[in-house]
């Protein structure tokens, strides 16, 4: 503190150093490489500046010099902790353009697969919740979970994390029988680890303590702020892209969108709760559904030889085969002209792709909505006035993922 004497009234007035911290860009709280420069009065926060591009990989524009095949490895460098989600998304956007219809058997699969990359998004985002208010034990014990979600991709694509899976037109291979296995298996013991997990934190006093009130934000702010996903629900807002703009078929599924009150942290870690509740019961519809298709073994991409590209083993023994692989892959297949937005319930809201063709081999532009991006720019407003350690827990509910707030 410093005294100063006002000339005017002659009265002492009394003025305030602050202290600028850095939060970042390297600091394990931030858990991705971004930095806020925070402006503090002792432990308040009094105001913050956010400084990205530590990582940025230009990831548009590295998509609009690439072949349309070629830019869903890209798509998981996204989100990597639901890069299913990231790779779907954009599958979609251009099977939108090109007007691929889907056989019901590829957008069941897919769902069962975005379904379970929201599982492995939430199940990270709310054990690091955990470790950030204290508490290691539950992200050590429901871990388990996303490894075994990593294992069902691993038999479905080869991969783990960055999967690279389906095509545009499908899925490169139908699933196996050890995924259905593995699938099962995890649909039986996952509810009894969320019912454990839920038991070390829901009405834990101090895991409460920690986050009611903690990084609050109103739904018209939030929505101000072009909020979406659980940070926008658990504001109050019940909006959903599933629900509100339907795709690969969810308008058939019977599922509920939780919502919250004060959109404070907990909130945001209650509404993922139950959110992982209702993704494994979409996941057991879809598997209804599909024992109760005719053809249950075929179909596992509709016949568009153009975008679709064609096994290895018809491209070793048949002419046709080989030519449609070489102009996928040299990007020689004819893509309309025209624009189009397509747009998926990522794990951290909407998540969507803008793209623009003007027939040729690559896009002309492609523009990616990343939700993070979006809602990272209300988290000045979020954290003023609490405390620094407030601040970090606010910023991990928002699970504000490098990769895509960095695109």
């Amino acid at each position: 503190m410093k005294e100063e004497v006002n000339q005017d009234t002659k009265q002492e007035v009394i003025s305030k150093e602050y202290t600028t911290l850095n939060l970042g860009p390297t600091h394990p709280a931030t858990h991705g490489i971004f930095q806020n420069v925070l402006k503090m009065d002792g432990e308040i926060v009094v105001d913050t500046e956010q400084t990205i591009g530590y990582i940025h990989r230009a990831f548009e524009k590295l998509s609009e010099r690439r072949p349309y095949g070629q830019i869903t490895p890209i798509t998981d460098r996204l989100n990597y902790c639901s890069s299913p989600l990231n790779n779907m998304g954009w599958h979609m956007t251009v099977e939108k353009l090109a007007g691929i219809k889907l056989p019901k058997r590829v957008e069941y699969l897919r769902i069962i697969i975005m379904e379970l990359a929201r599982i492995s998004d939430h199940i990270i985002c709310n054990s690091v919740i955990g470790v950030d208010s204290g508490a290691m034990t539950g992200f050590l014990y429901i871990f388990q979970f996303r490894e075994r979600i990593y294992d069902i991709y691993e038999e479905i694509c080869g991969a783990r994390m960055n999967t690279n899976i389906g095509r545009i037109g499908g899925l490169e291979r139908d699933f196996n029988q050890a995924s259905w296995l593995k699938i099962e298996k995890l649909l039986e013991d996952l509810p009894r680890g969320l019912k454990e997990f839920e038991a070390l934190l829901v009405r834990n006093r101090i895991f409460m303590d920690r986050t009611i009130n903690c990084g609050p934000i109103s739904a018209e702010l939030a929505l101000a702020y072009s909020f979406s996903g659980p940070n926008l629900r658990a504001a109050g807002v019940d909006y959903d892209v599933r629900v509100m703009n339907p795709y690969s078929s969810y308008e058939e599924f019977d599922f509920i969108i939780p919502v919250g009150t004060n959109g404070d942290t907990y909130d945001r870690f209650m509404v993922r709760e139950q959110e992982m509740w209702e993704s494994i019961k979409i996941i057991k519809q879809a598997m209804e559904k599909l024992d109760k298709l005719e053809d249950k073994t075929s179909y596992f991409a509709p016949d568009v030889p153009d975008y679709y590209l064609p096994q290895k083993l018809d491209v070793y023994t048949k002419m046709e085969a080989l030519i449609y692989h070489f102009k996928i892959i040299m990007g020689e297949t004819s893509v309309p002209k025209g624009e189009v937005y397509h747009c998926v319930e990522g794990g951290n809201g909407e998540l969507g792709y803008y793209l623009v063709s003007d027939g040729g081999r690559t896009p002309y532009r492609l523009h990616m909505r990343r939700p993070c991006f979006i809602y990272y720019q209300g988290y000045p407003e979020m954290i003023k006035g609490g405390y620094l350690s407030d601040a970090i827990l606010t910023m991990s509910s928002m699970n504000v993922i490098a990769g895509e707030l960095d695109a």
